[in-house]
């Protein structure tokens, strides 16, 4: 296979996660699993973790699972969906936990519209406490009603 195949699908594979941390998102973690997800929406005490945080292990076991196929005996294309789906994460928790949350000191004053607008739409998730009505549960494709409400906000 040649690079620009492997290339193409880690992008590819990066895309595809939005469309899987939606469905997740709103069949898995607002539905059977809210009892994991549910912290996330109803923080009583401030702790370093949260039930929540089981979904990063969770999530990662396919991804080091399909490195591990991908690279024994030797490279294959396993490899790269994993590493489009470690991208991906990589994205998600430097938008969640660290832009939008600020569980680390890092990137808290942006003035990027695009960021400020994935920030909006996710602390209009946020104003449902209950697993019932939610909205916007992607992560890095923000409706453009979300960037139109934060311009109101602004």
């Amino acid at each position: 296979m040649t690079v620009l195949f492997y290339v193409v699908l880690v992008l590819f594979t990066f895309v595809a996660m939005e469309m899987v941390t939606w469905l997740t998102h709103k069949y898995v973690m607002h539905g059977f699993l809210w009892g994991l997800h549910a912290d996330h929406h109803q923080p009583k005490y401030p702790h370093a973790f949260e039930k929540n945080d089981a979904f990063f292990v969770i999530f990662a076991m396919p991804c080091i699972y399909l490195f591990y196929v991908g690279a024994v005996p030797e490279l294959n294309y396993k490899f790269f969906i994993g590493l489009g789906i470690f991208c991906y994460g990589m994205a998600y928790f430097l938008i969640h936990d660290v832009l939008i949350h600020q569980r680390f000191s890092w990137f808290k004053q942006t003035k990027n519209k695009y960021l400020l607008g994935l920030r909006k739409a996710h602390k209009i998730h946020h104003k449902h406490l209950g697993k019932e009505h939610g909205e916007c549960f992607g992560m890095l494709y923000v409706p453009l009603k979300y960037h139109l409400e934060r311009k109101k906000t602004a």
